[in-house]
């Protein structure tokens, strides 16, 4: 008898399948293998291969000549054009003191009497001794014409009445510093004495100012200082009268500079005087010079190091060129440049870390 197989499978069938399955493993196997060689030559060859080293940005800008002008912002104190402090040449007892603090003088009105009666009466006597020698003198000459006396008797009564004259002038000018009178017109800022205070010879009494006209000093660089004349007008705003714009002009440049600073000093007038502005207020002059022709650069290009200043340049190939250069003023956010570059050079503003002299880097232009 024939056995019966399950499933109803021959066993001609079942060989079949069993030699089907065995070539569906191997080619299955075959192609994995494959695939891992293939992706195993690829991962070796990409390692193996040399990286692209990036390009070194930098930002860019260009050396570039402007009409510009400077404006700068000075800090300074009001104070009187005209200041007098009034002192007496003469001591003695104070009889009259008239003014206060705030009160207006006009010029040559009496700001203080002394008390004259000592020198008054030095003077009657200066006086009575002049008339004698006046008597003398003229007794003298007509002895000396009938050749009663000799010359020097002449010579003699002569000088004694020149000295008396002498002293009596001394005593009259002397009489005329125990009364004071104003030098100017002007508004007495300080009393510093009072009636019947007994005073040594040039004692401080009071001071005036003029009020007419209001000056400040401010101090500016000395690169500043060549563009500015006597004359140019200046806006000053002051402090306590809010953001008012006032006219002035420079009247004075100090001659000098600080040594140690490098700065000089220029004198602003404020005319005419602002209603509410007084000596000792804070005021703020802003200086604008004349238009001139300026090479400019960004701010951020320029660099400095124990070599002085400098700047790093790019050539056509896009090469870091080092530059050393001697800047000017500030002009807002850029800065003129004197010597060391020329129109239309590209400058370096951002991107410094690791840059050296040769180096070809990708320049963007800056914004």
């Amino acid at each position: 008898m024939t056995p019966v197989r399950r499933g109803g499978e021959t066993p001609g069938n079942g060989l079949i399948l069993q030699m089907n399955r065995f070539h569906f493993t191997s080619l299955l196997a075959l192609t994995v293998g494959v695939v891992v060689m293939f992706n195993g030559c690829t991962n070796s060859e990409t390692a193996n291969a040399p990286k692209a080293e990036p390009k070194h940005l930098v930002a860019v800008s260009e050396v570039l000549r402007s009409q510009s002008e400077i404006s700068r912002v000075r800090t300074g104190t009001l104070r009187a054009r005209h200041e007098v402090k009034i002192f007496n040449q003469e001591e003695g007892p104070v009889t009259e003191l008239p003014y206060y603090e705030g009160d207006r003088v006009g010029k040559g009105d009496v700001v203080f009497r002394l008390d004259d009666t000592l020198l008054r009466s030095q003077l009657d006597k200066a006086r009575a001794l002049l008339n004698q020698a006046e008597q003398e003198q003229k007794r003298t000459e007509k002895l000396h014409e009938r050749k009663l006396i000799s010359d020097e008797d002449l010579v003699r009564s002569t000088t004694n009445l020149e000295v008396a004259r002498s002293e009596v002038a001394l005593l009259e000018t002397r009489l005329g510093y125990m009364t004071g009178h104003a030098p100017i017109t002007g508004i007495v800022t300080e009393r510093l004495a009072e009636p019947g205070n007994v005073l040594p010879r040039h004692t401080h009494l009071m001071t005036l100012i003029d009020a007419g006209s209001l000056v400040t000093e401010v101090s500016v660089s000395d690169l500043l200082l060549p563009l500015i004349s006597v004359g140019d007008p200046v806006v000053v705003r002051i402090d306590a009268l809010g953001e008012k714009v006032f006219s002035g002009s420079v009247s004075r440049i100090h001659p000098t500079l600080d040594a140690s600073t490098r700065r000089g000093t220029i004198e602003v007038v404020v005319t005419p005087v602002p209603r509410g502005a007084r000596p000792g207020q804070l005021c703020r002059v802003e200086l604008t010079t004349h238009a001139a022709s300026r090479l400019l650069i960004p701010f951020s290009a320029l660099r400095r190091d124990e070599e002085g200043e400098f700047v790093f340049t790019l050539d056509d190939s896009d090469a870091v060129r080092r530059a050393a250069v001697r800047s000017g003023l500030h002009v807002g956010e850029q800065v003129e440049i004197l010597e060391g570059l020329s129109e239309g050079q590209r400058v370096i503003t951002k991107g410094f870390l690791g840059l050296s002299e040769g180096k070809v880097v990708k320049p963007v232009t800056s914004g």
